[in-house]
Parts: C-alpha cells; structure tokens; sequence
C-alpha cells in the first residue's frame, strides 16, 4: 500500500515479537488475491480498516473464511464501514473497500468480535468525530489492555 515501514524482530518464541516503525505516507489501493489470504487472515480486518484511508479501491478476494470466525467479519467490517462513510461492498468471498472519504463519526457493532472491535478503534483515530463501537470490552479476549496502549501510542 506504499507505507513506509520498518520492522525489527526481536524474539522468535513463541511467536515473532518486535517493533515496528510506521512513518507518515500516502496509501495506495492493493489486491489481495485467494492465495495470499490464508497468511494474512487475521489481519484483513485492520486491512480493511487502513484501506478507508488509501488511495482506490482496495479488493480482497477469496476470504470465505472470515465468514466463519468469532463473527461474519466481511459482513460486519463492511457495515462499519459503510456506518463510517467508507464505501464498502462484499459478496461470499470477496469485499472491496474504497478509501479517500473522510471518515466520520458513528456507532459500529463489533459483532463481539476482537478483531473488528481493535480495527475500528483504529478507524477511528482518523474519523472526523467521535466513533462509538458497541461491545468493545471484546477485546479483552485477545488484548486485554488494547485500549490503554492504543492511547499510550496516540500520547507518543
């Protein structure tokens, strides 16, 4: 997507921790195609998310597994997102997001999802008012202390 970012991996077990470096850069649209999904289906939510504020439309295709995790996550990202003015189409496999708009404020269901609950928060640093996500405290399943770091890194 053309972000300049530097990683830096620090242990490997049990799994790949480190830091990662972001600097500010113009995001471009990308394809995501059905081979390249299962590596990175975890995070095609946050994905989704970034692609609201790319340049295009950004087209993920074959991601009929995100259909059956904690939530439909295609379903309930591009309903977020459309609730956030980001245009957003889906279908059994496949969802497109368009980015440029302005993101503003809204109530989005996380679907009780942790994944969704955490990419919408990141939405939402950039939405031009206050986005409230509905059962957000799912979060805790997988991060309890997401929310407090989230604002430690926006204090940064």
């Amino acid at each position: 997507m053309g972000a300049d970012i530097t990683t830096t991996v620090e242990s490997e077990d049990p799994e790949p921790m480190g830091r990662i470096e972001l600097r500010t850069r113009p995001l471009k649209a990308i394809a995501i195609e059905e081979p390249d999904v299962p590596a990175i289906l975890d995070e095609l939510p946050l994905l989704g998310v970034v692609a609201a504020y790319a340049a295009g439309t950004t087209t993920v295709r074959g991601a009929r597994e995100l259909r059956v995790k904690e939530s439909d996550r295609i379903a309930v990202l591009v309903k977020g997102l459309r609730e956030l003015v980001a245009p957003s189409l889906n279908s059994k496999t496949v969802f497109d997001v368009t980015g440029g708009a302005t993101l503003h404020g809204a109530t989005v269901a996380s679907g009780g999802d942790h994944r969704l609950a955490m990419a919408f928060a990141i939405a939402a640093l950039g939405a031009s008012s206050p986005v409230t996500i509905e059962d957000a405290g799912c979060v805790a399943i997988s991060h309890p202390s997401f929310f407090a770091d989230l604002e430690a890194l926006c204090r940064a």
